[in-house]
Order: C-alpha cells, then structure tokens, then sequence
C-alpha cells in the first residue's frame, strides 16, 4: 500500500471512531436530564 491509501484509511477509521463517540455521548443516560431541560427552554415563558 502506498502512503495515500494508508492515510485515506486512519482518517476513515478516526472519522468513523469520533462518530460512535459523539453518538455514545449524546445517548448516555447521565445526560438525559440536561437534554430534556434544554429541550424545554423554547417553551419556557419569561
């Protein structure tokens, strides 16, 4: 393999890692509360 083919593919896979990790993150169950307490704030009244 040349060194383009071997970048193209640690970029994937670091890509592909960072997605699953901000997925991770944004499904924990320790964030549930501040996520449902953000979503209401458009509601919220003055």
């Amino acid at each position: 393999m040349d060194i383009i083919t071997t970048m193209r593919i640690v970029v994937t896979l670091a890509s592909f890692a960072i997605f699953v990790g901000i997925w991770w993150w944004a499904y924990a169950r320790r964030n549930q509360a501040r996520f449902d307490e953000a979503a209401q704030l458009p509601f919220a009244q003055d």
